[in-house]
Parts: structure tokens; sequence; C-alpha cells
């Protein structure tokens, strides 16, 4: 018999307070950096001093997002008594705080603040969407998932998913510098959205950098795939079975398989490779919401 697993439920409760507070800070921190954007795209550009201070306070802002998200992150783990990814709810506050760890490290190697309130404010979409339409209270797990490899495969999804976010807002700001009808524009607006993207870098620097966090997050979601087939056998006689889980954790490693091959053999690049990765990013967003909330399936762990 599985023993019983102690439950904290006032730290539950507590840990959802922290990981509001993050929220809070992240919010925060979109409203600051998005200033700091318009300021820049209206201004000197990143001789803008003053945009250049705003971004400061939204990265600090951003930073203390990342330390109550990890908090909050942390104290449901200790209320489970497990690792607080079994549920959507789970899942979604600690991939907000990966994805925005990651970028955080990443800004120590490379020049990404262009792309700071993008992703604070998808972290606020996640986190308020974890909130308001996936929180479930602290529960134990199922026999079938207490084990070793749900450490292991949902933390290196977790990480691969990071690595995508990241890649998927540089692609979505690679498609907008190649958009040749608003570049062409001579209405006000178009000029105006013309001199916005004149604050990102050129496309081939987008391209490359995308293309980086890509091949990482390829990397760790072929190890996804490998070890979510090696658990299945483990945990029920079989290492694939067509679920619709495991289908669509393949069809998202195809795409990005194609897009690897189509930019490294066949000389794919510009809007085409960017659209690519944003169609694989939209496969996991549908993986982890659609498959999860309306499919039936030995892996579907909404909790909901």
């Amino acid at each position: 018999m599985t023993p019983e697993i102690a439950l904290n439920p006032e730290l539950a409760t507590l840990s959802r307070i922290i990981v509001l507070v993050a929220l809070t800070f992240y919010a925060f921190a979109f409203i600051v950096l998005t200033w700091a954007l318009t300021k820049r795209a209206g201004g000197k550009g990143k001789k803008d001093k003053f945009a250049n201070r705003l971004d400061n306070i939204g990265l600090v802002l951003f930073g203390l997002g990342v330390v109550a998200n990890g908090v909050g992150v942390l104290t449901r783990g200790i209320a489970a008594n497990r690792v607080p990814w079994a549920n959507m709810y789970e899942f979604s506050i600690s991939g907000a705080f990966v994805v925005s760890a990651i970028y955080m490290i990443a800004l120590l190697f490379k020049d990404l603040r262009f792309i700071s309130s993008f992703l604070a404010g998808f972290v606020v979409l996640v986190i308020g969407s974890a909130n308001t339409l996936f929180y479930v209270q602290v529960e134990s797990l199922l026999p079938a998932l207490q084990d070793y490899w749900l450490v292991i495969h949902v933390s290196v999804a977790i990480l691969a998913t990071a690595f995508f976010t990241i890649g998927a807002t540089l692609s979505l700001i690679h498609i907008l510098k190649e958009s040749k009808r608003m570049k062409a524009s001579k209405t006000k607006a178009g000029q105006g959205f013309t001199k916005f993207l004149k604050v990102f870098p050129k496309s081939e620097k987008l391209e490359r950098t995308y293309y980086q966090f890509n091949i990482i997050g390829f990397i760790l979601w072929s190890f996804t795939l490998i070890a979510g087939a090696i658990w299945a056998d483990k945990a029920w006689h079989r290492f694939w079975g067509w679920d619709t889980k495991e289908v669509w954790t393949f069809i998202i490693w195809t795409i990005y398989a194609a897009y690897l091959h189509a930019t490294t053999t066949r000389g794919w690049e510009g809007k085409r490779a960017a659209w690519l990765t944003l169609i694989g990013f939209t496969a996991i967003i549908f993986n982890f919401t659609i498959v999860n909330m309306y499919f039936k399936g030995l892996h579907v762990y909404s909790g909901l």
C-alpha cells in the first residue's frame, strides 16, 4: 500500500499568497518595462537615459517577482510533500518561475532587455490564469505518478518549455521586423510602428538568437519524450500507447525538428523560420491547455 502523505493546506494557502505577490511584482515590472520600451522608441533609443533608468527599475521589479515566484513554488512543494508540478496550477507557477529565472541568467550573457516587457506580460498572463482558472487545493499524487521519473520527466519538460518561450518571443519580434507591409505604410500609425521596430536588434541577430534558444529547447524536449516513454513502460508496461498527450508531445517534437532541419539544410530564414517557431510554441500551449482540459487519457493532469 502507498503510505499516506502528510499535506499542509495552511502552507498551501500561504504559497498562493506569495505567488500573488510575485504576480504583483511582475505586473508592475511589465508596466515599467513597457513604458521604457515606448520611451526609447520615441526618444534616442539606447541613449535615452530616462528609458535606461526605467529599464533598470523594471528589471529589479522583475527580479523580485522571480524571487517571490520561487518561494511560492517551494512552499507549494513543501505543503504537498512532493515536487510542485502535479497539476496545471503547479506546472504554471513552476514554468513561470523557470522561464523568468532563465531569462535573468541569460541577461548576464546576452543583451535581451528588449524582450523584457514581452516576457513580463507573458508571465503575468500565465500566473494570472493559474490563479483564476487552474487553481486547485493541494493533494496527493496518484500512485502511478509517485515515482522519481516525475521529477526527471516533468522538470526537463518545464526547462524545454522555458527555452521555447524565449525563442518564441524573439521570433515574434522577428516577424514584426520583417513585416514589409507595415514598414512601407505611409500612415502616421505605420510610421510610428516602423520607428518602434528600430528599437529592436537587426533581423539577423534575432534569428541567430532564437535559433540558439530553440535548439537547447529541442534537445531538452527530445529527452522529455524519451524519459516519458521509459516512465510509461515502468508505470503502464508499454513505451507508447497513442495517448493524446503522447501524440501531441511527438507532434511538438516533429515541428521543432522540421524547423531545425529547414534552417540548417534547406536554408530557411526570415519569416518562414520564425513562423515555424511560433507554430511549434502554439502546439505547446495547445498541449498544455486544451489537451489537459478537454481530452481524456492517462497523461491528463489538470487537476480541475
